[in-house]
């Protein structure tokens, strides 16, 4: 009968987390939360024109492509 595989030996070493990545990620979907054209929540209390919502979205898109690019280390 083999012998069974010993715990210590097939340890992962945890992923690292990187925090201003975590911080990219956040206010990222911030932006795009509450100033998606039309259906942004800060949209719907106040009248915002278009040419500030849409750079902020794209901007928040950016930032959380960038954030989960490298989050894990």
């Amino acid at each position: 009968m083999g012998k069974a595989n010993n715990q210590g030996n097939n340890t992962k070493p945890q992923p690292r987390i990187s925090m201003f990545h975590v911080l990219l990620v956040l206010i990222g979907a911030d932006l795009v939360l509450l100033l998606a054209p039309e259906v942004g929540i800060l949209n719907s209390i106040l009248y915002i024109p278009g040419i500030y919502t849409w750079p902020a979205l794209a901007i928040g898109i950016a930032l959380l492509v960038l954030g989960f690019r490298k989050l894990y280390k």
